[in-house]
Parts: C-alpha cells; structure tokens; sequence
C-alpha cells in the first residue's frame, strides 16, 4: 500500500446537487460560437497576459465509451461499477499539470495592486482584467507550499478543490476562453485516449516507468512532462500528481447512470462542502494499482490534519503533497456548468 494511504481512504456520501452560481455565465468574444464543428479545434498554447508563461492544450474529440471497470478480471474496486456508457462532447485539455510559475501568477501576483506600484492607471483596465482581479485569490500558506519539492517546472501541490476552481476562473477572466477543471467523465475519457485496458497502454503494468511518476519509481513530486504522453498528448495523466475534477466524491455514483444508453455529460455538481471531491489519475506516493483509468479517490479531512488554523484553510492542504490539477476548455460549455463558481467560503463550509 501507499505511504499515504490512510490519507486517501474511500469516502463513501451521499450524492449532492450543487447550486450553481447566480452570477452571469462568462461571455468571452473568443469563445466559439454554438455548434461549431469539432474539425476547427487544434492544439494551441494560452500565454497568461502580462507574462511569458504558456499553458499547452490539445483538442479531445468527442465521443462515447464506457466509464469505469468491469466487476471480472484485473485490479478493481466497487466504486468503479458498473461499467457505463458515457457520452462526452469536445474540449481542450492542459497536455500538462499546472505548475508553479503559472499558479503563483493567480496566487501572488494580484494585479491591481502590480498596476498601483507602476505608476499605472488602475481605470485603464480591461473588462476582462478588473474581473480577473475580482477573483479572490489565495490567503498566505501557513507553510512552504512546495514542501522543499522545487518550485520551477514543478506541479502545484496541496492546493485545494476549492482553490483550483478559483485558479480556472481568474485564467478564464484573464483570457476572455472558458477554463475549468474536468468532470470526472472527462478526465476518465482523455486518459483512456479511446483504450478500454486498465491503464491507456494496456493492462500490464510492468511498462508503468516510461508513462509515470509513481512509488517505486519516485520520492516526489516531479518536473512535469518529464514521462511519454498518453495517445492524445497528455502527460502524466497517470501518476505524479493526483488531479482534481470537478465532482463530487460518491461513491456508487455509478449505479444511478442506465447501462443501455449513453450518459450525457455527467457531473455530480460541486457545493459549499469542502469533501469529499474527486481526485484522479493516481500520484507519486501510490502504488500503481492506483494509478489505473478507472480508479477514483475522495478527498478527506486528513489531506489538512496538521492545518493548525480554526477554521482550517479553504486553499490550501496542508498533508497532500500528492494532488494538484489540469485545466479543461469545452468547445461549448454545457449549461449546467455555465457560469459555474465554487460556493466554498472559509467558516462558512459543511463537511
């Protein structure tokens, strides 16, 4: 077993529909208008305006598979059933997990108050940049947030569910695009990259060390893009990091799809809960039976044990060096996710 594993034991919850947001759904000029066709999506990098830093994205087609793993044969665990059929539509993905240099610029680098200090007019703003600066942004970590791992080309770590929506919402005000976490459907169906075996290169793990990050292989967190990419460009979709999505954590959430049709778009929507959210994709510290395509994991209270704060942090984990996340562009947002915002507010939050 893991060196954390009791750090991420299954949660079993109650299934949550989220509220969403009242806010008015981002309208940015860039988006692609409704219904347009799937063939124009290319691969592209989104520079972060006012810097030179750029976040890789690769198009993933749409198109239907089947979400989880079968009860027969092979690695698995009871909430991976039953197999499912899910239909996913088009969107970009980060071919990499966000790093430091590109959280810190929503994190530590608030800027207003960078205009203030250069003598520029804060009124000469954009729209899109007074909304970024609307975005609340993290408080200070009550420790080193890289834990001594490095901090340039390296993942974000122990950031939490809550915070890395909040990195996607300032990133879409900034760039006037779409950005979010993936729904766990999402994330399942880009890592496989059209595979059906237990990991995208098959069920074998014994080629695991060309593809991952994982415990017998690495004492930390690691430089990301380091290991071969998946067939749809993606690296370190297993291992490394763990990798937040949008949903929440159920544990037979899979019992309420039917099993004769497609599942359009699903998403156990997020709330004003701190836990349990999913994490995916398995880490440096797990084993590699936890890194495989269908395995999922809830986030837990434990992830902040040594948080000496009451309440504790909404941004930051203070024992899950282990997680970080990707962002996602749909082509064209679904409506239950449109304007979507995380409601978590410190003090305030249920577990």
């Amino acid at each position: 077993m893991s060196r954390l594993s009791h750090a991420i034991r299954v949660i079993s919850a109650a299934a949550v529909l989220g509220l969403l947001s009242a806010d008015v759904a981002r309208s940015a000029p860039q988006e692609p208008p409704p219904g347009q066709a799937a063939a124009a999506m290319k691969a592209y990098a989104e520079t972060i305006p006012g810097t030179d830093l750029k976040i890789e994205l690769v198009p993933i087609p749409g198109g239907t598979f089947e979400m989880g793993s079968p009860a027969a044969g092979g690695k698995h665990a009871q909430d991976e059933e039953p197999r499912h059929p899910v239909q996913i539509a088009p969107f970009w993905m980060g071919t990499k997990e966000v790093t430091w240099d590109e959280y810190e610029q929503f994190a530590f680098a608030l800027d207003l108050k960078k205009k203030k200090r250069e003598g520029i007019d804060p009124q000469k703003q954009s729209d899109w940049e007074k909304k970024a600066d609307a975005v609340t942004r993290p408080t200070p970590p009550y420790a080193d947030e890289t834990f001594g791992f490095g901090r340039s080309g390296q993942p974000a770590i122990c950031i939490t569910h809550h915070a890395a929506m909040e990195f996607c919402r300032w990133l879409s005000a900034k760039t006037g695009k779409t950005y979010r976490l993936p729904t766990e459907a999402e994330w399942e169906y880009a890592c496989r990259a059209g595979t059906t075996t237990a990991y995208f290169w098959g069920d074998d793990p014994a080629k695991i060390d060309e593809f991952a990050w994982y415990v017998n292989n690495a004492e930390k967190p690691m430089p990301v893009g380091k290991k071969k990419p998946n067939p749809w460009g993606l690296f370190d979709i297993h291992g490394n990091v763990a990798e937040w999505c949008l949903d929440h954590y159920v544990a037979d959430a899979y019992k309420q799809y039917p099993l004769d049709k497609p599942a359009v778009g699903p998403v156990i929507m997020p709330d004003a809960k701190e836990y349990p959210y999913v994490a995916r994709g398995g880490s440096w510290d797990w084993d590699a039976e936890l890194l495989r395509s269908a395995a999922r994991r809830g986030s837990d209270p434990e992830w902040s044990v040594q948080d000496p704060q009451r309440p504790q942090s909404i941004w930051w984990h203070t024992d899950a060096t282990f997680v970080g996340f990707r962002i996602v562009r749909p082509l064209n947002e679904q409506e239950n996710l449109k304007g979507l915002k995380s409601q978590v507010k410190k003090g305030k939050t249920t577990r």
